[in-house]
């Protein structure tokens, strides 16, 4: 393996360099049973720190990929390697246009049915050497559970692609990691509204900067409360660094 993990107030975060992505996805291709890719924001970070359950999933997941700058600095602060940050839609299209060099399969779950129709066709018409073995809508009854277990198992794709309607989360995939044989998950919220030309991704720029968290406030107010937990981050990163060697 040529990423390196480290761990940020006891959270784990890989290192993985752009151009070794590739490979990477490769050998947990190769791997069998339930694979996880997870992108770890700050938020996502001071989670895993108060819940068990969801410290365990990102223990467990395979690449575990920062997406905040906030958690760069964190690393540099703490003096430890610097990870790579990755815009999460930007990763998305790195590792589908791995798997459609190498012909493999994707399963789509998430969204409604119209974004989710939208989405497939634009990915069919972007990677068409990626075969889309399936699709299954979002927000779907607690009855239909089984059936979407089911469907995912049979047709064992290469890639299963979780977003909106999905309310798990991450944990979707790692409270079922058991029931399907060989599969890679990873959960991106926006990923199928963005296929379908429903949501507008974040401006390069602005990510580069590390204000994509504006976008959020401008769409919804009360995330200006999010200052609470980013200060509690940096007490505790500070606390790290004077006391945790």
């Amino acid at each position: 393996m040529s990423i390196q993990r480290i761990t940020i107030a006891g959270v784990p975060v890989d290192i993985c360099r752009s151009e070794n992505l590739e490979n990477e996805v490769l050998e947990l291709l190769a791997k069998p049973g339930t694979k996880q890719i997870i992108f770890l924001s700050v938020w996502n970070l001071l989670k895993a720190r108060r819940n068990k359950e969801y410290a365990g999933c990102v223990q467990n997941a395979d690449l575990v990929l920062p997406v905040s700058k906030s958690i760069i600095r964190g690393a540099k602060f703490l003096k430890k390697s610097t990870p790579v940050r990755y815009n999460p839609f930007n990763a998305v299209i790195e590792v589908l246009s791995v798997l459609e060099s190498h012909y493999k399969s994707m399963y789509l779950l998430g969204a409604r049915k119209m974004t989710l129709q939208k989405a497939e066709s634009n990915l069919r018409a972007t990677f068409p050497s990626l075969r889309i073995v399936g699709r299954y809508i979002g927000y779907y009854p607690k009855a239909a559970e089984d059936s979407v277990v089911e469907a995912i198992y049979k047709s064992s794709p290469s890639l299963v692609l979780v977003s909106e309607g999905i309310k798990e989360k991450d944990f979707w995939a790692y409270r079922r990691r058991n029931q399907f044989s060989s599969s890679i998950f990873v959960y991106y919220r926006d990923a199928l509204g963005i296929f379908a030309e429903r949501i507008k991704r974040v401006n390069e720029k602005a990510f580069n900067h590390g204000f994509e968290v504006y976008s959020e406030i401008f769409h919804n107010p009360f995330k200006i409360f999010l200052i609470f937990p980013y200060l509690w981050y940096i007490i505790i990163i500070v606390w790290y660094r004077l006391f945790k060697k």
